[in-house]
């Protein structure tokens, strides 16, 4: 089951309204996500807690998709489960990337594919409403627009916000729809990635320096935070930047003025400051490595921009993105019309079911990547059998490798079989290299306990992770297999 993913709002410490305003009796359904060639996002609820799929207008939608059956599958919601069962459909009807035979009942249960139409099961569809929309070249499906609605508020009430995320989750994007959606949206976007400033140059590069500073120093040159006067300075990885030059940061932002090297009087500086990090700034307090007091200075307002697992409607939508940028990236309109492709539902549902730990930067590579493969088989659809079979996966050394539909080959009526059973079962005896036990940890607490939520999120098989536990339970080594 896909559970609605977490409101993001804005700190109290804005005073401004939560997401919640009280609770309301959660609606279960599907949402329609992608169907035949093309991503949707329809909400299809239940009547009284159950739903019939097939090649016909189900709950005001109309499915127009000639691999379904009339009458295809039914969905029921019974006492906090899902209960899915086939109708002896002619193409057949996947679980979670399995073939359905029969009715099977469970609460995690996520993906419904039949024929072409690939579906979500939720568990309260009244926040996918909404639909997708686009903001420039950012999807914004229901999760991701909580997001950019608070980023919205946080622009037009203060000067500062921190954006929290895990890597390729759109943290730079986040930040100028900061910079578009506030007042100072005709001033300057200044963008830098403060782990890329070469040891010794972040202050001459930061604050400016006037001639004769320093050796070769032959003209006076702008820093970043003059360069963004009347806009927005954007400074990514904010705590990888020398604790001295903290310091002079955090002087900056409460004087409102810079003292570039080698002047002797400070200069007037306005613009509003967007920070970011992959990591727990207080971890990084505690640590030493980012001053208590600059953290005050930015830590509030903040957002934090959900993983690409969370925000599963979206991914069609990436995916087609994706691809229509494979399209237009030719060097040429020869090469731009051969890589004219597009997604299959078993592409799309192989995307759903794996955990993609570089977010939105892997998803993109990865899709560009299974479009020009298949280009090269001669096929005008891509399939689940053109992903590479890492793709998407935590390395983890040790698991079989997820096994493509497609891998035995196949037609695109037969492209779409589920991985074989033998890539279902428990991974193999070796040695396993496993994640951190930190990053573990973290994910159990992320699925409050959850195993096969927390090892699906890990790209491990729930049974490695059930072994780990028992591994760690007994004090063993958690590094190599009992």
């Amino acid at each position: 089951m896909a559970p609605p993913a977490p409101n993001t709002t804005l700190d109290d410490a804005l005073g401004l309204p939560s997401e919640h305003l009280g609770p309301k009796e959660p609606k279960p359904g599907l949402l329609l996500i992608f169907s035949v060639d093309r991503p949707r996002c329809d909400v299809l609820p239940l009547e009284d807690g159950e739903i019939d799929l097939g090649r016909c207008e189900v709950a005001g939608v109309h499915l127009d998709d000639q691999r379904m059956s009339r009458r295809h599958a039914r969905v029921r919601w019974i006492e906090g489960k899902w209960q899915v069962e086939d109708l002896d459909s002619r193409n057949g009807t996947w679980l979670d990337g399995v073939p359905l035979t029969g009715a099977r009942t469970g609460a995690d249960f996520r993906i419904v594919r039949t024929g072409w139409s690939v579906f979500l099961l939720l568990a309260d569809i009244e926040p996918f409403r909404a639909g997708v929309s686009r903001d420039g070249g950012t999807i914004l499906g229901p999760t991701l627009a909580r997001t950019w609605d608070a980023i919205g508020r946080a622009a037009r009430l203060g000067t500062t916000l921190h954006i929290a995320g895990e890597s390729g989750t759109g943290k730079e994007h986040a930040a100028r729809a900061f910079h578009a959606l506030g007042p100072r949206r005709d001033g300057p976007f200044v963008a830098v990635n403060c782990a890329a400033i070469p040891e010794g140059l972040a202050e001459r590069l930061l604050f400016g320096a006037r001639r004769g500073a320093y050796s070769g120093a032959a003209a006076d040159a702008e820093g970043y935070l003059q360069a963004a006067q009347g806009g927005v300075l954007f400074l990514d990885e904010v705590a990888e930047l020398d604790v001295g030059v903290q310091a002079k940061l955090l002087r900056a932002l409460e004087a409102k003025e810079v003292l570039p090297l080698g002047a002797s009087r400070p200069m007037s500086v306005s613009f509003a400051l967007v920070s970011a990090t992959h990591k727990d700034l207080r971890a990084q307090v505690a640590a030493g490595k980012l001053r208590d007091d600059l953290f005050f200075r930015i830590a509030r307002p903040s957002v934090r921009m959900p993983r690409l697992s969370e925000r599963l409607e979206d991914i069609p939508w990436l995916v087609d993105a994706a691809l229509r940028h494979a399209a237009a990236g030719g060097a040429s309109a020869e090469t731009s019309a051969r890589l004219d492709v597009g997604a299959h539902a078993s592409l799309i549902e192989a995307c759903l079911l794996r955990a993609w730990p570089g977010n939105i930067r892997e998803l993109t590579a990865e899709i560009r990547a299974a479009a020009q493969e298949a280009h090269l088989a001669g096929s005008s659809v891509v399939h689940e059998r053109h992903l590479s079979p890492s793709a998407g996966q935590l390395a983890v050394l040790g698991t079989p490798p997820v096994v493509s539909s497609g891998a035995t080959g196949g037609s695109v009526n037969d492209g779409a079989r589920a991985p074989q059973p033998a890539a279902e079962e428990g991974p193999s005896r070796r040695a396993v290299a496993w994640p951190a036990a930190e990053v573990i940890e973290a994910a159990l607490r992320r699925e409050k306990g959850n195993v096969t939520r927390a090892a699906r999120a890990l790209g491990m098989h729930r049974n490695q992770l059930r072994r780990w536990l028992a591994q760690r339970a007994a004090g063993g080594d958690e590094g190599a297999e009992g």
